[in-house]
C-alpha cells in the first residue's frame, strides 16, 4: 500500500460493533449499582461507673448476621418459608441478609434477560421484565415473619408493663415494712418471699428500670437498718451477702485480664445482675464493698469505652476515605469522552473507586447512609450519561457507515482510471474523509476497509508501474542537487576572490536541474537556501572592510587631487550620511502608511524593506569613514 493510504491501527481498533453498542446499557445499569450496606448494629453505650444501681431490664441483642451460604435463589425462599413455618420470630439479621441476597438474585435474572432481550434485537426501551414467580410466596412468607415479630414485640411491651406494676407493688410494700422496727422485726419472712419475688420478675419499660431499682435497693437497706430482732439471722444474711459480693469483686476483677473486651463487658454486666440480686452488707463496711466492686468495673467500663473510641475513630477516618473517593468519582468529567476506549477507561477507574469502597468499613451511623448515598448517586449519574453516549453512538456508526460506503464506491469506480494526476488526487481526497469520518460498526468495518484498500491500492500501484521512468530521473536530478549542496558547503568554508563567481554558477546549475521526489523538494531547497545565504553574507562583510581599508589608504590622495582638507572632506560625509538618515525615515513612513492602509502592498514593502537595509549598511560604512577622518585629524 503507498504512503498517501497509511492509517494507523487506532482508527480500526477503536471502532465499535452495534453489539458493544447494544449491550453497553445493561453492563452500566448493572455497574451502577452498588451493593447496598446494611447498616452497622449500634454500639453499646459503656455502663457508668454506677451501672450496679441501674437493673438492665432490655431483652438480649440479636445474634449476627448467620453465616450460611446460599447459591439459588429457591435456598433463600426456602429458608424464609422454613422461619415463617416454624412459629418463631427469626433473627433480624438473617431476615435482612435473606432480603437482600433474594433481590440480588432476582436483579441478576433480570439483568440477563434484558442482555438476552438486545442481543435478540430488542429496543432498551422496550425491554418489560417478567414478573417473578417466586416473588410472591417470598413477600408472603415474610409477612408472616413481620406480623409474627409484631405480635412478640406487642406481647413483650404488655409484660413489662405488668412487671413494672407489680414491681411497683412490691417496693410499696417494702416500703412499708421498712416504716418502724416492730413491722420489720414481724414480717422478716415476707420481706424475704418479696426479695425472691422480685428477682423472678424480669423485664420492665427501659425507661423506668433505673428507678425501680435505686428504690429497691434503698428501701432493702432502711428495712435492715430498722431490724432489731433475730439479730444472728440478719447477720447471717449479711455474711452471705458479703461473701456473694466479694466473689463478685473478684469476678471483676479478673475480667481486667480478659484480652476481649466486648465478652469481658458482657461478663461483667452478669456480675451486674446478681449485685443487684443480692442483699445488702452490715452498714458499716456497705460503702468500702461498693467501691471495691466499682473500681474492679471502671476498669472494665474503661476499655469498653476506649474500644468504641478507637471503632469511632476508625469509622471518622473510613467516612474521610469514602468521602475522598466520592470527590474523586465526581470530579470525572465526560465532556471530553468521545470514544469507547474513552468511556471505558473512565468504566474501569470507577470499578476500582468500587472495589476499593468495599474494602473500607462503616462509617459513622449518622453518615453512613448517607455518605452511600453520595458515592451510589455519582455512579448512577456517570452510567447514565454513558447509557445515553452509547444509544447517540450507535446512531452515529450507522452514519458513518452509509458514509464509507459511498467512498467505498466512489473508490471502486475510479480504481482503473489512467488519469493519472487528477484520479489521485481525488482518491488522496476520498482517503482524508475517510479518515475524517470517523468509526463504524465493527462487524462491518474490516470489510469496508479492506475493499476501501484495495481499490485505492490498485490504483496507485497501476500509477506506479506507469511512472517508474519518471521516479527514476526525479532520483537522479536529487542526486545532482545533493552535489551542489555538496559544492556549496565546500566554498562556504574557503576564502577567495572569486568565491561568488562560482557560486553564481552553482546557482545557475540548480536551475537547470529538473524536478526531485516531491518528499524531497522542500528539505533539499532549505538547506541549498542556507548555504547560498550564509556564503553571500559572509561575502558582503568582507566587501565592506575592504572599502573602508581602500578608503584609509587612498584619502591623502583624494584630498590632494581634489584640493581640500580633512574638514572639508569631513563635512561633505557628514552631509551624506544625514541625507541617508532622511531618506531611510522616509522609506519608514512609506512602510508603516502601506502596511495599515493596504492589504496588497506585500511586495512592494518587502522592497522598500530591502531598500532601507542597504541604506543602512552604506550608512554604517559611512559613519566608520567619518571615525576614520577623526583620528586622522587628530593625529595631525
Amino acid at each position: 500500500m503507498t504512503d498517501e493510504l497509511e492509517t494507523t491501527a487506532l482508527e480500526q481498533s477503536s471502532e465499535i460493533t452495534n453489539e458493544q453498542v447494544e449491550t453497553a446499557a445493561p453492563e452500566a445499569q448493572q455497574e451502577s449499582q452498588p451493593v447496598a450496606e446494611a447498616e452497622p448494629a449500634p454500639a453499646p453505650e459503656p455502663e457508668e461507673e454506677h451501672a450496679p444501681e441501674a437493673e438492665s431490664d432490655t431483652p438480649e441483642p440479636e445474634q449476627d448476621i448467620v453465616q450460611q451460604t446460599f447459591k439459588t435463589k429457591q435456598e433463600v425462599v426456602a429458608r424464609v418459608q422454613e422461619i415463617a413455618q416454624s412459629g418463631e420470630a427469626g433473627d433480624k439479621n438473617e431476615l435482612a441478609l435473606l432480603k437482600q441476597l433474594f433481590y440480588k438474585f432476582h436483579n441478576a435474572e433480570v439483568q440477563e434477560a434484558f442482555k438476552a432481550f438486545l442481543e435478540a434485537g430488542g429496543e432498551q426501551e422496550k425491554f418489560v421484565p417478567e414478573i417473578d414467580a417466586a416473588e410472591p410466596a417470598f413477600r408472603d412468607a415474610m409477612q408472616t415473619i413481620r406480623e409474627r415479630r409484631a405480635a412478640i414485640q406487642e406481647t413483650l411491651e404488655q409484660q413489662k408493663q405488668n412487671n413494672l406494676k407489680r414491681k411497683l407493688e412490691i417496693l410499696e410494700r417494702i416500703q412499708q415494712l421498712a416504716s418502724t422496727p416492730e413491722e420489720a422485726n414481724q414480717n422478716f419472712d415476707e420481706f424475704k418471699a418479696l426479695q425472691n419475688e422480685w428477682k423472678e420478675i424480669k423485664a420492665v419499660p427501659a425507661e423506668r428500670a433505673t428507678e425501680l431499682w435505686k428504690n429497691y435497693q434503698l428501701y432493702v437497706e432502711q428495712y435492715y437498718d430498722l431490724l432489731k430482732l433475730g439479730h444472728e439471722l440478719r447477720d447471717y444474711d449479711f455474711k452471705k451477702n458479703l461473701e456473694t459480693k466479694m466473689r463478685l469483686i473478684q469476678q471483676a476483677e479478673a475480667l481486667a485480664e480478659n484480652p476481649d473486651v466486648l465478652q469481658a463487658f458482657n461478663q461483667l454486666q452478669t456480675l451486674h445482675q446478681e449485685w443487684k440480686d443480692t442483699g445488702p452488707v452490715a452498714k458499716e463496711i456497705r460503702e468500702d464493698v461498693w467501691a471495691k466492686f466499682k473500681e474492679a468495673s471502671t476498669v472494665i467500663n474503661k476499655k469498653h469505652q476506649a474500644y468504641f473510641d478507637a471503632i469511632k475513630a476508625r469509622e471518622e477516618e473510613n467516612l474521610a476515605k469514602k468521602t475522598a473517593l466520592c470527590e474523586q468519582l465526581e470530579s470525572f468529567g465526560t465532556e471530553g469522552l468521545k470514544t469507547f476506549a474513552d468511556w471505558d477507561g473512565i468504566t474501569q477507574k470507577i470499578k476500582e473507586l468500587q472495589a476499593e469502597w468495599k474494602t473500607i468499613g462503616f462509617a459513622p451511623q449518622k453518615m453512613n447512609t448517607a455518605i452511600f448515598e453520595r458515592f451510589r448517586a455519582a455512579c448512577d449519574a456517570f452510567f447514565e450519561k454513558k447509557n445515553a453516549f452509547f444509544k447517540d453512538l450507535k446512531e452515529e456508526l450507522n452514519t458513518n457507515m452509509a458514509k464509507k460506503k459511498e467512498l467505498v464506491e466512489k473508490a471502486e469506480a475510479l480504481m482503473e482510471s489512467t488519469e493519472w494526476r487528477s484520479t489521485g488526487d481525488i482518491l488522496i481526497n476520498l482517503q482524508k474523509q475517510w479518515k475524517e469520518i470517523g468509526t463504524v460498526p465493527r462487524k462491518y468495518s474490516e470489510d469496508l476497509w479492506k475493499r476501501f484498500t484495495a481499490a485505492c491500492d490498485h490504483f496507485f500501484e497501476a500509477r506506479q508501474a506507469a511512472t517508474a521512468d519518471v521516479r527514476n530521473e526525479e532520483k537522479a536530478n536529487k542526486e545532482q542537487k545533493l552535489g551542489i549542496i555538496q559544492q556549496l558547503r565546500e566554498l562556504a568554508e574557503t576564502e577567495g576572490e572569486n568565491i561568488i563567481d562560482k557560486v553564481k554558477e552553482l546557482q545557475q546549475k540548480w536551475s537547470e536541474v529538473g524536478h526531485v521526489p516531491f518528499r524531497d523538494k522542500e528539505t533539499l531547497y532549505k538547506e541549498y537556501r542556507a548555504l547560498c545565504d550564509k556564503i553571500y553574507d559572509a561575502y558582503g562583510v568582507s566587501q565592506a572592510k575592504r572599502r573602508l581599508n581602500n578608503f584609509r589608504k587612498n584619502l591623502a590622495e583624494r584630498m590632494e587631487s581634489a584640493g581640500s582638507t580633512l574638514g572639508d572632506e569631513r563635512q561633505k560625509m557628514q552631509r551624506a550620511y544625514e541625507r541617508m538618515l532622511a531618506e531611510i525615515k522616509t522609506y519608514e513612513n512609506n512602510i508603516g502608511f502601506l502596511n495599515a492602509g493596504s492589504k496588497k502592498g506585500n511586495s512592494l514593502v518587502e522592497a522598500m524593506n530591502k531598500k532601507v537595509e542597504k541604506l543602512r549598511e552604506e550608512l554604517s560604512l559611512l559613519a566608520q569613514k567619518i571615525k576614520a577622518v577623526d583620528e586622522q585629524m587628530r593625529e595631525e
